[in-house]
């Protein structure tokens, strides 16, 4: 294992990170915190619960899960997607560094970061909600596992796109949507009959349901369902990588 190697990788992904400042941080922190005011505060201080969950509460790991998978997309495209761009990318193919190595450095970043983002994030809401977390190491295992898993959906993309207009595709036509309804706002039993059967086969919904459940101890969706589906997502898109690096697909042209 190249340790050096990983750690410039990684070093200079989160030097990008202090870089951008308003960019990475302060922008998603500052759009979450409007959510929390108006939904939170609106329509929470008005005493609506679900399954006797202040809403204010309820929508708190829905709105945290969206903005971790949206960014965690993002800042790992961006990261390949730049020494592509900038030709570096030849630099990093031809050094002593395996690819392994490589995406620990990239996409372990690009994790990092959502997971500070999330618990910045965290304690934004506590600002404007009061709530408590029922199962603390399993919120941090939901926080972290979406971050790997649509760090390396992001990679994914950062090697596919062929300019900057493609890398935002996934993230507003794609990543954006599925959060929406997969129960970031409402609960799927408030749904009818058939659509809840239909938002089953979202996969973001098993990991807002389970970030959800580590903090109130409920949700709609069964916590071995929600990290079963977790993991299964996580392990395709590390295939996915396997199978860029063994080929060079769109790395070598």
């Amino acid at each position: 294992m190249n340790g050096y190697g990983v750690k410039a990788i990684y070093g200079f992904e989160m030097a990008r990170m202090r870089r951008t400042l308003m960019q990475s941080v302060a922008s998603p922190v500052l759009s979450t915190s409007l959510y929390f005011i108006v939904f939170g505060a609106a329509i929470g201080g008005r005493g609506e619960r679900i399954d006797v969950i202040a809403y204010g509460a309820f929508i708190v790991p829905g709105l945290i899960m969206m903005a971790i998978l949206t960014q965690s997309v993002a800042n790992g495209a961006f990261g390949i997607y730049m020494p592509r761009f900038s030709g570096t990318i030849y630099e990093l193919l031809s050094a002593p560094i395996s690819p392994l190595e490589a995406v620990l450095g990239y996409v372990g970043a690009a994790a990092t970061k959502s997971v500070l983002l999330g618990l910045l994030m965290l304690a934004t809401a506590r600002l404007f909600v009061d709530f408590s977390i029922a199962h603390p190491l399993w919120m941090l295992a939901f926080l972290l596992l979406p971050s790997l898993a649509f760090s390396l959906l992001g990679f994914i993309l950062g090697v596919w796109a062929d300019g900057f207009e493609k890398l935002q595709i996934v993230p507003l036509m794609l990543v954006q949507p599925l959060a929406f309804l997969g129960g970031t706002f409402y609960s799927v039993h408030m749904l009818a009959s058939p659509w809840q059967q239909v938002a089953l086969f979202n996969p973001v919904l098993y990991l807002v349901s389970g970030f959800r459940w580590s903090f109130f101890g409920s949700a709609d969706v069964g916590v071995g369902w929600s990290l079963g589906v977790t993991l299964a997502f996580l392990l395709a898109c590390l295939g996915v990588v396997a199978w860029i690096f063994r080929t060079g697909y769109r790395l070598k042209a």
